[in-house]
């Protein structure tokens, strides 16, 4: 009975965590469309020492914002261009085939599903990475994947939530932060 409880408490504070208010559905997409915009802008002021994974990580922010927008064509496209820079990169072939595994998705909830294991394989290769200017955020979301949690990089603090775009945007938190290193 006490278990209950507890588990009754900790479903409703989960919830309440990720509640985005009472917006309309479509102030939302305008939202995510323009928080986008501004992800996909500031990859230009990141710099890497190796230009290899400046390709990369735009490439990722690229999928990562149109899972955002929860457009699914458009993140294949990504995907695929994101599978091709991966597959030169010695020790990133897993997370090639996982990118790949996301242009090959049949549908937007199978490719979100299946970018939770691209962030398992890219995540540690840009906390390893030289980020000679700007600051790069590792972002978690406590509800996605039933609850698992998942993690995803992003190029600004404001969480915009790729598991469930404008479901709930603004679910989830900065985990850390991956400054340049001086």
């Amino acid at each position: 009975m006490q278990i209950n409880k507890y588990l009754g408490l900790f479903a409703m504070a989960a919830l309440l965590a990720c509640n985005n208010g009472n917006k309309s559905a479509t102030a939302e997409t305008a939202d995510s469309t323009a928080l986008v915009n501004a992800d996909t802008v500031s990859v230009a002021a990141l710099d890497f020492k190796d230009e290899k994974l400046k390709h990369i990580y735009s490439a990722y922010i690229g999928l990562k914002d149109q899972l955002v927008a929860t457009k699914f064509e458009e993140a294949k496209q990504h995907a695929s261009e994101l599978a091709t820079a991966l597959k030169d990169v010695v020790g990133c072939e897993n997370a090639a085939l996982i990118a790949q595994k996301i242009t090959d998705a049949a549908d937007i909830k199978t490719q979100r599903a299946v970018f939770t294991g691209l962030n398992v394989e890219l995540i540690p290769v840009f906390k390893q990475a030289e980020l000679t200017s700007g600051t790069i955020y590792v972002q978690h979301c406590p509800m996605a994947n039933n609850g698992d949690g998942g993690d995803w990089l992003a190029s600004e603090e404001k969480i915009q939530n790729p598991y469930y775009g404008d479901e709930m945007m603004e679910c989830g938190r900065v985990a850390e932060k991956i400054n340049a290193k001086k």
